[in-house]
């Protein structure tokens, strides 16, 4: 399927699994994050919608007015951070690099890389909004 001409109807009927969708201020400022931080890939990028892809997993970014008659924009803190108790895990991107870029972009780190007990070298990096995604690898 090519993301960038794929109907959004076509698009909707060949999701499976478990979707992630992540409303926001400014989608192509969270998708410059994702693509500049973790080297994930942007597809149908506008102003209101994005496909980010990691590897078969598609994240989807909303800008809050594409969400105008669904209910959740109301669940929304008016004070951020709005992604507060969401810890994304993007598995197989390595953290040390991440952070390296994180830090080159002025991001916020608050995990730094480190080894943990239950078998991963994982870092925790917040978004410009707030959501925290944590790059991982296997470590030992």
């Amino acid at each position: 399927m090519d993301l960038e001409t794929v109907s959004a109807e076509d698009f909707g009927r060949s999701l499976t699994g478990v979707g992630l969708n992540l409303l926001t201020r400014d989608v192509r400022a969270l998708a410059a994050f994702l693509t500049g931080t973790f080297g994930l890939t942007a597809h149908r990028l506008s102003d209101d919608f994005a496909i980010i892809r990691h590897g078969e997993t598609l994240i989807q970014l909303h800008a809050d007015g594409t969400y105008h008659s669904n209910p959740l924009p109301q669940l929304i803190p008016e004070n951020p951070p709005r992604g507060g108790g969401v810890q994304v895990y993007l598995f197989g991107i390595d953290p040390d690099e991440s952070a390296r870029r994180a830090e080159a972009l002025d991001h916020t780190i608050i995990e730094p890389p480190a080894d943990k007990p239950h078998g991963l070298r994982e870092a925790t990096i917040l978004s410009p909004e707030g959501y925290a995604f944590s790059p991982a690898i296997p470590h030992g």
